[in-house]
């Protein structure tokens, strides 16, 4: 080893009660499962390469025009209400119902109905997460916790090119980090959202290139011509139930961070081996 070099750093992981094992267990396996458009295809019986067929040509257009608006929308909703106290039980059911009901309308106008029903879709989404980090003890009032929600749109599941010593999760959390922080303090300082300002912008912008990957598998399923309304709804109630689980990993490994440190979780997490369902 040469003097320029950093010996690596050597992380206990032994730490952990056996309860925080059994939850960090169960945050790997509800982040790292398998895509939506595996899911989506279970459920029409097709891959939804079928249904990104169906649609215009203009249509990438039209879902990053809608992508950023939902987004903003909801960074608007984080920053000005989610400090209200939620339900003191978490009602990811509840959540499922509402945005099932507004998937009917994208199921039953297509394309046409993006950007009405996307930011209202992604807003329940958005109420449903800020619940379950409530849940898992963090505090709403706190602008780091209130950006961390909106970065669980950013997490879709698997990377194919990522190695196999490192997660999607990890992955994607190492490259929304700088933007992640830019935005916290920045609004924490104004105590108010402005759209043009770099710092939002920038978050906004790393959030939407990789929801706006999940957001066209949701698409192109609604596209397949058997969907319909009530196809419409299931598809939105699985991408509900997709974040859902993102979420609920996620401040599970925010809390146990809280308590031993990011590195500790991360070796841990990265140690933990569950079974690969993609096979």
């Amino acid at each position: 080893m040469s003097s320029e070099e950093t010996p690596p750093k050597i992380v206990d992981v032994a730490a952990l009660s056996n309860p925080e094992w059994r939850d960090l267990a169960l945050a790997k396996e509800l982040l790292e499962n398998p895509g939506l458009a595996a899911r989506f295809a279970a459920v029409l019986g097709s891959p939804i390469e079928r249904g990104f067929k169906m649609l215009p040509a203009n249509w990438t257009g039209t879902l990053n025009k809608a992508v950023r608006s939902a987004l903003f929308r909801a960074l608007d909703v984080a920053v000005g209400t989610l400090s209200r106290k939620p339900q003191s039980i978490s009602s990811q059911r509840w959540h499922k119902i509402l945005v099932g009901a507004s998937g009917g309308l994208g199921g039953a106008f297509g394309l046409a109905a993006l950007p009405l029903e996307l930011p209202v879709s992604t807003t329940i989404m958005l109420r449903s997460i800020a619940d379950i980090a409530r849940s898992e003890g963090h505090d709403l009032n706190d602008i780091n916790t209130k950006l961390n929600c909106l970065e669980v749109f950013a997490f879709g599941g698997r990377g194919s090119s990522i190695a196999a010593t490192e997660s999607a999760y990890w992955a994607a959390r190492t490259a929304l980090s700088q933007t992640v922080a830019e935005a916290t303090s920045y609004i924490a300082r104004r105590g108010m959202i402005e759209r043009t300002a770099p710092a939002v912008a920038r978050f906004i912008a790393a959030i939407s290139s990789r929801f706006g990957v999940i957001v066209s598998e949701e698409i192109a399923a609604k596209a397949v011509p058997i969907v319909g309304a009530a196809g419409g709804a299931v598809i939105n109630v699985l991408f509900m139930d997709h974040f859902q689980n993102i979420a609920r990993g996620h401040f599970i490994v925010r809390r146990l961070e809280k308590v031993h440190g990011l590195d500790a979780i991360r070796a841990a997490y990265n140690s933990i081996l569950i079974p690969d369902k993609t096979l």
